[in-house]
């Protein structure tokens, strides 16, 4: 047995949001987080570490090892030790839970050399956010995005995947963060479900291809039903970026642009408090560290 085992898993932003009616989609983006799994002798006793964030809760590690575990029925027999590095920021509606559910799953898959389905991690993962109550639908479609990378589109009440899309443009993705948290499980469910019909609507329209023209419509949507400003996100568009609007339930802004207008944008939102994060697309399947 391995005993240790660390793992990797990448950002996402959305697409469409599935709180208000269980269907979503989001976008890999090569931000990342790195989790380390120690496995010990002494069962039911799981200690987390958030080295990037040691203030925040360490339940959602402690739910995904244990989920881990209770799938090859070894709750009894191992506890654990856990790490995790990342520069996902937190509770800004930047899939930072599913993110790092990922990655300490297949952490923990590694340390008891034990291989398994892409599927099966992710919904192990899924499980353990929704035990650490992190999350409302679970978030099938951010922890796809994070997983697989590119365009993830999920119906996530029955957590099926209805379509992947391979965005053929080199897009960068910047995201404006303001310093102003926003758990997810303190999210005005009823409120979101107002607008269940529209979303469904623009997640067909996604479904269709039009998968940039939805996450600027979802942003829309959201922005006005969770009292976010909907001008940043005009802002980028007005700079040039191809879509743009509010991730998750936010406060956090995602913006998909082309190169050539990237220093554009980002100078339109320097004109805000907060902070601004330039990667791209992400392409790559999260995955095991040797």
């Amino acid at each position: 047995m391995a005993n240790v085992g660390k793992a990797v898993a990448h950002g996402a932003v959305t697409i469409v949001n599935a709180i208000s009616c269980g269907l979503g989609a989001a976008l890999g983006v090569n931000l990342r987080t790195e989790a380390s799994v120690k496995l010990t002798n002494e069962p039911n006793v799981i200690e987390g570490r958030i080295v990037s964030d040691p203030e925040e809760s360490t339940v959602l590690i402690k739910k995904t090892v244990n989920r881990v575990l209770k799938h090859f029925n070894l709750e009894n027999e191992y506890g654990a030790y856990v790490e995790t590095r990342s520069n996902v920021p937190i509770a800004r509606g930047l899939k930072s839970s599913s993110v790092a559910a990922n990655a300490i799953a297949l952490a923990t898959f590694s340390a008891l050399d034990a291989d398994v389905d892409d599927l099966t991690a992710i919904n192990l993962g899924v499980d353990a956010a929704l035990d650490a109550k992190v999350t409302i639908t679970g978030a099938f479609d951010d922890a796809c995005a994070s997983y697989f990378g590119n365009v993830a589109m999920t119906d996530n009440r029955s957590r099926k995947i209805l379509k992947q899309f391979v965005p053929e443009e080199d897009y960068a993705v910047l995201i404006y963060v303001p310093s102003k948290k926003a758990y997810t499980a303190n999210s005005n469910v009823q409120k979101m479900q107002l607008m269940a019909k529209e979303v469904e609507s623009i997640h067909k329209q996604a479904l269709l291809g039009e998968y940039w023209s939805a996450m600027t419509l979802n942003g829309l949507v959201y922005s006005t039903l969770l009292g976010h400003d909907p001008a940043i996100a005009v802002e980028a568009l007005s700079a040039g970026a191809v879509a743009a609007g509010l991730s998750g339930k936010g406060p956090a802004v995602a913006a998909v642009v082309s190169t050539e207008k990237s220093d554009e944008v980002k100078s339109v939102w320097q004109r805000h408090e907060g902070n601004i994060i330039k990667t791209e697309i992400n392409r790559e399947k999260a995955h095991i560290l040797t």
